[in-house]
């Protein structure tokens, strides 16, 4: 097709929610950022060696280089691996300990100064939230930070995490007519056990953001968040509750919502497992900045799911409940906030 062929006209998101129900959402990025537009930096990975507060150093990078990885999960587990093995050989050497704890400090720093904090988080708009998510069966989730679970957690609706009364990943839960949540590649409240299986962190505060550094340092953060589609996949594979939920989507039964995610080279595996579940039809938000870029999205995803016999409809993602700009929080007020803590 040519890029003539497409219009600029986008469907309102509730009257196509009515003509073609969705059972699933399936989350990204866009989600995050019409709440906190500071969710728009490229790459943790960057950010890490960019925050003023202890940042990757060179001796650091040199080890993501040589594990040819941008991702922070296999550099810390290796790191961990390495640790355990000198404690066996009584090597003395510190310098694993070190680099796992340096590493996980620039994390750390990288993700506070992106990350919205909670005290800026309306209870109204984690109602909205969790009541816009809590319209699907299961909600596949790409993002890692905390906005799905401080609406998970404490929203009014039942959603069910398949994170057992001890927080241990248990796929074999009795069937719950609750949303189900999954994050796909993982997220800041998850951690991976030295053996492989997922945790969920617990917090006795209202949210897991002022306690990420004291309890992350203890344990590896379970999020894939950089590189290419291949890498990402190595790290699921090697995650009994990644795979798990990556197997999920590609079961999917029904009509799909696909709300702020492009689907970009570096998510081949998600448009993978889209094209193995093939839904009848995938309703995909579309932000409308300009006839132009609407046209271009439109050719984007026609050309993903070209020749599969799957529906698209395209709907405005400022009526869809997710992209509401009414609950988008300005960054501005993380200032004001700071200059009224410090009065």
């Amino acid at each position: 097709m040519e890029f003539t062929d497409f219009d600029a006209e986008l469907a309102d998101w509730h009257q196509l929610q009515t003509a073609h129900p969705c059972s699933g959402l399936l989350l990204g990025n866009g989600a995050s950022l019409a709440v906190w537009k500071n969710f728009a930096y490229d790459s943790l990975f960057e950010l890490a060696q960019t925050t003023r507060n202890k940042p990757l150093s060179a001796t650091e990078l040199a080890l993501f280089k040589s594990m040819e990885t941008e991702n922070f999960e296999p550099v810390l587990s290796g790191l961990k691996v390495a640790m355990r093995v000198n404690a066996a050989l009584t090597i003395s050497s510190s310098s694993p300990r070190n680099r796992y704890f340096a590493i996980k400090e620039a994390l750390i720093h990288g993700i506070r100064s992106a990350h919205i904090p909670w005290r800026l988080m309306a209870p109204s708009t984690i109602a909205h939230i969790s009541q816009a998510l809590s319209q699907y069966a299961t909600v596949y989730s790409t993002n890692y930070d905390l906005l799905a679970y401080w609406a998970v957690m404490h929203g009014a609706q039942p959603f069910d995490d398949l994170f057992d009364d001890d927080a241990v990943f248990n796929l074999h839960r009795t069937t719950s007519h609750a949303t189900r949540i999954l994050y796909l590649h993982g997220g800041m409240h998850l951690v991976k056990n030295f053996d492989g299986t997922a945790r969920k962190l617990m917090s006795s505060e209202s949210t897991l953001l002022g306690s990420f550094a004291v309890n992350a340092l203890e344990d590896v953060p379970l999020f894939v968040c950089e590189g290419r589609s291949n890498d990402k996949m190595k790290i699921i594979r090697g995650s009994d509750y990644l795979s798990f939920c990556h197997a999920q989507l590609a079961q999917h039964q029904g009509s799909l919502c696909i709300f702020g995610h492009s689907l970009g080279k570096q998510d081949r595996h998600i448009l993978d497992a889209v094209l193995q579940a093939r839904p009848t039809t995938l309703a995909i938000s579309i932000l409308a900045r300009s006839e132009a870029f609407i046209q271009h999205q439109k050719r984007h995803y026609s050309a993903l799911f070209e020749g599969q016999n799957i529906e698209l409809k395209f709907f405005d993602a400022k009526t869809h409940p997710l992209g509401n700009p009414e609950f988008s929080v300005p960054v501005a007020r993380l200032k004001e906030g700071l200059e009224i803590r410090k009065g």
